[in-house]
């Protein structure tokens, strides 16, 4: 059952980020798992300065995408929320189903608390998500995408990032 888990693993690599894809039009965009690498990396920094529980932080991000590798990558515009989060919570039932059976109870916990995103740490990690997408905006902005297709990326942080540290954050980046 592990090797199934791990080829789930590896399958998230090849799953495009469909909204840079569909918005910027553009053809070689950033993988879920380059996103997921990516935010871990932040979560793993910026929980440490925070002091929050950073292992349990981690842990979430790095599984709060991992569903997409079979379901793949929806943008708001093609499912309703609750809708995805159903579909989500039973495609990571039958993921986490590959694991022995201490790591599933763990991660599915994880993941049920990640959903629910009431804890410190699960509205953390669903600011981190928005929080990494603005420097992978910040990236194409660079490489010469206009601000025009890159702003409702922008919007979407703005209104969703909460947490006063990140919005200096990305309010520097974007200076």
């Amino acid at each position: 059952m592990l090797e199934d888990f791990f080829k789930i693993v590896i399958d998230l690599k090849g799953i495009q980020r469909k909204g840079w894809k569909n918005k910027l039009a553009l053809q070689n965009v950033e993988s879920v798992a380059d996103h997921s690498y990516s935010m871990t990396i932040m979560a793993m920094i910026l929980s440490d300065l925070h002091g929050l529980d950073t292992k349990k932080i981690m842990k979430m991000s790095l599984l709060h995408d991992l569903v997409e590798a079979v379901i793949g990558d929806f943008t708001p515009d093609e499912i309703i929320k609750t809708k995805k989060q159903e579909l989500e919570n039973n495609e990571m039932k039958k993921i986490l189903s590959m694991l022995p059976n201490n790591l599933n109870k763990e991660y599915n916990e994880l993941w049920n608390e990640f959903q629910k995103n009431e804890s410190k740490e699960s509205m953390f990690v669903h600011e981190l998500d928005k929080f990494e997408m603005v420097y992978q905006a910040k990236k194409y902005l660079d490489n010469g995408i206009s601000r025009e297709k890159i702003q409702s990326f922008i919007d979407t942080a703005n209104k969703e990032i909460k947490n006063v540290k990140l919005r200096e954050l990305v309010s520097d980046l974007l200076q």
